[in-house]
């Protein structure tokens, strides 16, 4: 009997880059949230023969051949594993492709981790976490997140993933529009706009990493006073008024994060080829009604989805109705900490 599991999307709570590296990746911070909006992945697995590898998918645009994550990721598996195994993957979507929200990543994730199940039945023991953990940092550098879950502290090229403490669960309304955003391209027109200079006068872009890590230091550590930010501006250009439910913790993390100031940098350039994006993040963030305004509204990776965080169901229903009056898809989801996260990961039903 095949092993199904749930494939978790994630959202970026701030997102900060730096200057190319040696080897061309981009230094980042940021803080992964996963979320409860999820696509399913399948795996039927019999160990043995010749490997053979099959994928299928119930959207016709995702590649099913060796370019799609989960092929990768099976690959390395029973290569780390020494064995050969005919293994099909089925995966069935329902979260956007190009969208930010790591879903081609959670895929091998879930992937990976049916796949050890169905070994399992067959007397094969787990790989150890450190050793999965490497192997989803060679396939994709949002990959290892999707093996921790919850509230995530991303390094390195986002591949340096340390969990952080969880945040209660939240309201999320997710923006989806037609339009795809290329990761690649968004880096290539963040390095147009930040050339390498020998010049002092501009700031060095790895400044912006330095202090999104104090600000998520300073959030996430107990007994940090939500209105003691560790550095920016009392509110970022993602941030709106703050839910009814949520205004009166003064020490509810996510607060005390989004007082810092934090913004996803991507904003800066994928705003400018896409306007649309920024007015849809707009109309995440800014109600009438102050008490149906988001905590915080932002761009979710590189795009092109956008997320809004809200105190109260009242608040999350009433983004929706404004992204409907202004034909915009939306999805209505909640933040997942790590518990929830794991618990849920195989559970039947939607």
């Amino acid at each position: 009997m095949p092993t199904t599991l749930r494939s978790y999307s994630k959202i970026n709570l701030g997102l900060a880059i730096g200057p190319p590296r040696p080897d061309g990746f981009h230094a980042l911070t940021t803080c992964y949230q996963t979320l409860e909006a999820h696509d399913r992945v399948t795996v039927e697995a019999v160990p043995g023969g010749e490997t053979a590898l099959r994928i299928t998918c119930t959207d016709g645009r995702v590649p099913c051949d060796p370019a799609n994550t989960a092929w990768k990721i099976t690959e390395h598996a029973l290569a780390a594993w020494g064995i050969s195994a005919d293994v099909h993957i089925h995966i069935e979507k329902r979260l956007p492709i190009q969208g930010g929200l790591g879903a081609g990543s959670a895929n091998a994730a879930a992937a990976l981790l049916a796949l050890e199940s169905e070994l399992a039945r067959h007397g094969i023991g787990a790989l150890p976490g450190p050793e999965k953990l490497r192997i989803a940092a060679e396939v994709g550098s949002d990959v290892p997140l999707f093996l921790i879950g919850g509230a995530i502290l991303g390094l390195g090229r986002g591949e340096q993933v340390y969990p952080l403490p969880d945040l209660p669960p939240t309201q999320c309304v997710l923006a989806l529009p037609e339009i795809g955003v290329s990761t690649p391209q968004a880096f290539r027109d963040w390095d147009a706009l930040h050339p390498a200079t020998p010049e002092l006068t501009p700031p060095d872009p790895s400044d912006k990493l330095l202090t999104l890590s104090r600000a998520l230091a300073s959030a996430f550590c107990p007994g940090s006073p939500a209105g003691s930010p560790a550095g920016g501006s009392a509110h970022s250009s993602g941030v709106s008024a703050m839910g009814e439910d949520l205004a009166g913790k003064a020490d509810h993390p996510l607060l005390a994060l989004v007082r810092t100031g934090i913004e996803n940098g991507f904003e800066e350039v994928v705003f400018r080829q896409h306007p649309t994006l920024g007015t849809i993040r707009r109309i995440l963030a800014d109600s009438a009604s102050p008490q149906e305004a988001a905590i915080y509204a932002a761009l979710s990776g590189s795009g092109s989805a956008l997320f809004g965080l809200y105190g109260t169901e009242a608040a999350a229903r009433a983004a929706e109705a404004r992204l409907s009056a202004s034909g915009i898809r939306s999805l209505r989801t909640e933040t997942l900490p790590r518990d929830r996260y794991w618990r849920g990961m195989g559970e039947e039903g939607d």
